[in-house]
């Protein structure tokens, strides 16, 4: 995978790169609810385990009660009781 060049207007604005890029932002809330984005789509749904894809691997969400509370064309909202998670990376052959 080939990684943008920063222009100096974006290094000057300090803007973050997942705003420019297509790299994952995972924030986490205690065990009860993640936001994921920059997503490419869901590979997987089930109340006990959600798979998500993104430009640099998947997503693995465990847990209990999961559902996808919220989802734009840019990011989604997991809620539920979660247990744990693990990103899969894509290799970059």
């Amino acid at each position: 995978m080939k990684k943008k060049k920063i222009s100096k207007i974006e290094k000057m604005l300090e803007i973050p790169e997942e705003v420019y890029s297509n790299t994952p932002k995972i924030i986490i809330t205690g065990f009860d609810q993640m936001i994921i984005e920059n997503f490419k789509s869901i590979l997987e749904y089930e109340e006990f385990y959600i798979r998500i894809s993104t430009y640099i691997g998947i997503i693995n969400i465990n847990g209990y009660n999961l559902n996808l509370e919220t989802m734009t064309n840019d990011d989604l909202k997991v809620t539920g009781k979660i247990d744990s998670f693990d990103i899969e990376r894509i290799s970059d052959e």
